[in-house]
C-alpha cells in the first residue's frame, strides 16, 4: 500500500491519508537536498515539511513552496480552504515558545484547520491568561506550548473543559535541560486528563488535535461549564 519510490532512499506513504486521515509529512532534518527534491517530485500536495533549515529551504526553493523560517516548516502546494471558524486554540507561555507552537499552527493550516492564537500568557503573569480565558474555553481542543518550568498546561487544564495537549518547548536556562524539565512537569501534572507530546513536537500536537476534531460535528464546540 506504499506509494511509488521517489528515489533509492525514499518511499512515500501516499496511502496514509486514506488509512488514518492524516497524510504523511516529511521530517526534513538529516535529509539531503537531492532526497528532498525527489520527495517533492513524487509528493501529492499539499505536503508539509518540518525541521527544514533556512539554508536548505533556500536551496530547495521552487514555485509552490511556502516556507516559514520561524517554525522551520514548509508547505508545498496550496493547502485546502479553511474548514470553518477555529476549533483549536494554540496557546504559548512565552514568546520564545512560538517556534514550536508555529509548527503546530502550520500543521493545522496544511490540513485545512484554522486556530485561535494566544501568545505570551505564562504563569509569571496570570492576568494575561485570565484576560483570554473565555476565548480559550470555547475551543474543544487546546494546545499549550511552554518551556522553562512547563507549568502553563496544568493551569489551563484546570480551567477549561476541552481536551488539553501539553507541548514542551526546548526553552530555558540550566536545569530546564532543553525542555526536559517542562516535559517532566507536564507528565507529572495533577490536572486530570492532560495529554502530553514529546519535547518540541508541534507536529504531533497538531495531529493529536486533528484526531479529536474528526470525532466532533463540524460545528462542535465545548460550552463553558
Amino acid at each position: 500500500m506504499n506509494g511509488p519510490a521517489s528515489g533509492p532512499d525514499v518511499v512515500l506513504d501516499l496511502q496514509r491519508g486514506a488509512r488514518i486521515g492524516l497524510p504523511e509529512a516529511i521530517y526534513a532534518s538529516g535529509k539531503s537536498l537531492a532526497q528532498l527534491a525527489a520527495i517533492l517530485a513524487a509528493a501529492q500536495p499539499p505536503l508539509l515539511l518540518t525541521r527544514l533549515a533556512p539554508e536548505m529551504a533556500q536551496a530547495l526553493a521552487r514555485p509552490g513552496l511556502d516556507y516559514d523560517a520561524a517554525s522551520e516548516t514548509a508547505i508545498f502546494g496550496p493547502p485546502p480552504p479553511l474548514s470553518g471558524p477555529p476549533r483549536v486554540a494554540v496557546v504559548t507561555a512565552g514568546t520564545s515558545d512560538l517556534p514550536v507552537a508555529g509548527e503546530a499552527i502550520r500543521t493545522l493550516r496544511c490540513l485545512g484547520e484554522d486556530c485561535l492564537r494566544v501568545a505570551d500568557v505564562g504563569v509569571a503573569g496570570l492576568w494575561r491568561l485570565l484576560a483570554r480565558l473565555e476565548e480559550i474555553r470555547a475551543m474543544p481542543v487546546v494546545i499549550v506550548a511552554a518551556g522553562m518550568d512547563g507549568a502553563l498546561p496544568s493551569v489551563v487544564a484546570g480551567l477549561v473543559p476541552g481536551v488539553v495537549i501539553g507541548l514542551p518547548a526546548p526553552v530555558g536556562y540550566g536545569v530546564a535541560a532543553g525542555g526536559q524539565a517542562a516535559l517532566h512537569t507536564m507528565l507529572a501534572s495533577c490536572a486530570p486528563g492532560l495529554a502530553v507530546v514529546n519535547t518540541g513536537n508541534g507536529y504531533g500536537a497538531a495531529c493529536a488535535a486533528l484526531r479529536v476534531l474528526r470525532l466532533l460535528p463540524r460545528d462542535g464546540r465545548t460550552a463553558p461549564a
